[in-house]
Formats: C-alpha cells, sequence, structure tokens
C-alpha cells in the first residue's frame, strides 16, 4: 500500500458561497474530462479536512468526536492510478488500499445509477458509530448521520466552486459497498457523492 501525498488545499477562491449555494444542482451525468489531482484534494479536504491549528474540520462534529471515515474510488484523476483510496485529513494525503476501476461494482451495489458508474471518482463516507454512541448513547446515531450530511454538502459546495458537480446517493447496499472499499473494522458505508465535470465541460 503506498501513500500519495495530495496538494496543499485551498482556502480561497474565486467564486462566493452565495453563488455556489445557487448554482448547487445535482449533477448525474459527467463528461469523460479527469479531475486534476489538486481537485481530488480539494474536494477531500472539503469532506473532513483540518482547518484549524487545533485540529478541528471543516464539518461541525458531536462532542469533536469524528466518527466519519472518507475514501476515494478513483477512475479518472490525473496523476492516480485507479483504485480505493482512504483519506487520511491530519496528513492531507491517501493511503492506497486496492487498485481497478471500482465503478461498476460500485454502482451495481448503488441499484444500478450511471452517475456512479460514470463519474470520474466518488467520495464514500463511512462512519464508526461506536465513536458516537459511546458518549451519547443511543442519539449518537442520529448525531453521526447529521454529520455526514454536513460533509456531504461541503464536497457539493466545493464541487461547485472547482466547476464540477456532483450527486449525493444513499441509495445502495452497505454490505455490497464494505465489500469494495475493505474498511477497517467498525466501519459502516453510510454515503457517497459521485463527482465529475458537466457534459461538454474540456
Amino acid at each position: 500500500m503506498g501513500l500519495v501525498v495530495l496538494p496543499t488545499p485551498r482556502k480561497q477562491g474565486d467564486v462566493s458561497l452565495e453563488e455556489c449555494l445557487a448554482a448547487r444542482r445535482s449533477l448525474r451525468a459527467y463528461a469523460l474530462t479527469p479531475l486534476s489531482l489538486a481537485e481530488a484534494g480539494q474536494l477531500l479536504w472539503a469532506a473532513q479536512g483540518i482547518s484549524s491549528v487545533e485540529k478541528q474540520r471543516t464539518a461541525p462534529s458531536a462532542g469533536a468526536l469524528y466518527p466519519l471515515e472518507v475514501y476515494l474510488v478513483a477512475a479518472l484523476v490525473d496523476g492516480l492510478p485507479a483504485g480505493v483510496y482512504r483519506y487520511e485529513p491530519y496528513k492531507h494525503q491517501l493511503l492506497s488500499l486496492h487498485e481497478g476501476d471500482w465503478r461498476r461494482e460500485l454502482a451495481a451495489a448503488a441499484l444500478d445509477q450511471d452517475c456512479v458508474r460514470d463519474a470520474a471518482a466518488i467520495v464514500v463516507f463511512t462512519a464508526n458509530y461506536r465513536r458516537t454512541t459511546r458518549k451519547y448513547g443511543d442519539k449518537g446515531t442520529r448525531y453521526v448521520e447529521i454529520e455526514v450530511g454536513h460533509a456531504a454538502q461541503n464536497v457539493l459546495l466545493q464541487a461547485v466552486a472547482l466547476g464540477l458537480g456532483g450527486v449525493p446517493v444513499a441509495a445502495f447496499d452497505p454490505g455490497d459497498v464494505q465489500r469494495i472499499l475493505r474498511p477497517a473494522t467498525g466501519e459502516t458505508p453510510v454515503y457517497m457523492v459521485p463527482v465529475g465535470r458537466p457534459p461538454g465541460a474540456r
């Protein structure tokens, strides 16, 4: 397993938050143009990146317990072989887990949705519920599911800011996705966001 150091994430952009909110729409069809490694890294930073010297992250977390883990299923990313990667936010890098184009298998797990099969890359969130429920009890389950919504919206807005698009996908078989990702023990797949360039983009 290898490590891929991602380009330093940008903290300033050319598009305002208001413009991103106004322009955000679910995009389910994509051009065949690849993402850059910097764009992929920026999406992952938006999802769960470190945003302060205190090691806080871009999305709020109940009790700062951070139960989410982020995976990138990459197919069309310049400088990145197709495969499944785990995002390591503290070092802003990717850990390569297994190679190959897994989009077709992931789409099959997601009720054969074309947006999963055709995306340049898919950001997949897993949750270790225990990190939150051991402090908050049964309420922690709801807190985790609220948190993944925050993180997914970050990805969607960041995609707009980069001239990309995506769509949140929750209709999938968690067991099938788990077999594709092979995450750490205790992690459950909870959400995914296919991302790519709009049709006609170069």
